[in-house]
């Protein structure tokens, strides 16, 4: 049994070993330049994408509607595997026009707008509180989930607020790896090698828990198939055939956001440092993404199996049956896969939003009003302020955003998100491959 304790010491740790994982990466910056190591971080970093929408919600998803949650991967599969030359020309128009986030991007394309890139920039943050709050949520519940077998009571004196917690040091740490330098287009090698050991942990972390559960707790896949099939309610979530309307409608938006998401992006493309990156990543992300979905299905079922209608919320299933199967070093390894998940999109997250924040919304409303009244170091100081200050507002939002929720599943506040930022899709695509595009169109 876990000790509420023993979660906040091994939740700092952890957060404190990433501190010194970013702190050597930028100490290191040599390695990370056109050597095999950054060929690997870049697709490793790419796999922010999955968060803790993949690492608690997709077995929440897979347990009410079957198959359905495959959509969220073929999409970013097509896109990093196939489409791969066009995240190249991205990426080739990006370096080529100093480009720090997707506003500017779209905006470049119709005439360097401001008002097209403000639009994206709002668009970006509105959707994005969800998406963060959505981490917060997760967090919080496997938070809830461990320290319920300490409390059965409910009283939790030891922790308090954990989601108020986790984003004070979720800020704290996009601030000091984030807004080190004026110059967004400067690659955060600290923060991306941080961003990547998080890849590692979550995929490792599912995958124990994956084995344990299928191999151990059910001795193997045909086991837990045949229990399956015997319980009536279980049998008709393995069986559902999906719906192809809402079938194909999701993995657009997962095609769509594995581009558009504003921390996709600045790891795909602001973070890139050459084609050669883009060229592993086509068949290492994709291999990533087939990996921390291998055991979805077996994990969703054995959820059902174990657990009453009700009992425990299926997106903690992951936490909660390793915590049945009385092992606690899993189930806290458990936690700290999905705080991996969660701490890793938000940090990013985070700095893309605030970037966006002080380059197409500050900015120029400031040099509107005074445009030679700073010197270059000041307003370089100015810009790290604003961009401070926009994390922590950021966080804040999405800190109200997640105590409003009350008990949405976590995939339904992930396709919120999606579906917002898809709204970008019109004009970015329509931007690359349509030149007499205009910025009233566009808005």
């Amino acid at each position: 049994m876990l000790q509420g304790w023993v979660v906040v010491i091994i939740a700092l740790a952890y957060i404190g070993f990433l501190f010194v994982v970013a702190s050597y990466g930028d100490r290191r910056r040599e390695l990370a330049r056109g050597t095999a190591s950054r060929l690997l971080i870049y697709p490793l970093s790419l796999a922010i994408y999955c968060t803790s929408w993949t690492f608690f919600g997709s077995v929440g998803l897979a347990s009410r509607t079957g198959y359905d949650f495959l959509t969220i991967y073929i999409g970013p599969m097509l896109m990093v595997g196939l489409a791969w030359p066009l995240i190249v020309r991205v990426v080739r128009l990006a370096k080529g026009q100093n480009i720090t986030s997707i506003a500017d991007l779209i905006a470049a394309r119709y005439g360097k707008s401001q008002a097209v890139a403000a639009t994206v920039a709002l668009i970006a943050i509105i959707g994005m509180v969800p998406y963060i709050a959505l981490q917060l949520k997760a967090v919080s519940a496997s938070v809830g989930t461990i320290l319920a077998q300490s409390y059965p009571g409910g009283a939790q004196p030891l922790v308090g607020d954990s989601a108020l917690l986790v984003a004070l040091l979720m800020a704290a740490f996009a601030v000091l790896f984030g807004t080190r330098h004026t110059d967004a287009t400067e690659h955060q090698d600290g923060l991306m090698l941080a961003v990547a050991t998080e890849s590692i942990v979550k995929l490792l972390a599912f995958l124990a828990v994956g084995v344990f559960v299928t191999f151990v707790m059910f001795h193997g896949p045909f086991a837990l198939l045949s229990r399956a099939l015997a319980q009536a309610d279980t049998a008709a979530v393995l069986m559902r055939t999906p719906q192809l309307g809402s079938f194909c409608a999701m993995t657009t938006l997962s095609l769509f956001a594995i581009m558009l998401l504003p921390r996709q992006f600045h790891v795909s493309v602001v973070e890139n440092a050459s084609n050669a990156e883009v060229r592993r990543a086509r068949w290492l992300f994709p291999l990533y993404l087939v990996a921390i979905n291998l055991f979805v299905i077996p994990i969703a079922l054995a959820g059902l199996i174990t657990f009453p209608f009700g009992a425990v919320d299926s997106d903690v299933y992951l936490l909660a049956l390793p915590i049945a199967g009385n092992v606690p070093l899993l189930s806290m390894g458990v936690f700290v896969g999905g705080l991996s998940a969660g701490t890793a999109m938000v940090i990013v997250e985070c700095v893309a939003l605030s970037v966006m924040v002080s380059n197409d919304m500050v900015v120029p409303l400031v040099l509107q009003r005074a445009p030679r009244s700073r010197a270059a170091a000041a307003f370089g100081d100015f810009l790290l302020k604003v961009r401070r200050f926009a994390i922590f507002a950021i966080m804040a939002m999405a800190y109200c955003y997640y105590r409003a929720l009350g008990h949405t599943q976590l995939a339904t506040i992930g396709l919120l998100s999606f579906a917002a930022i898809a709204q970008l899709a019109p004009a970015f695509f329509g931007g690359l491959i349509w030149r007499r595009g205009t910025a009233r169109g566009a808005r």
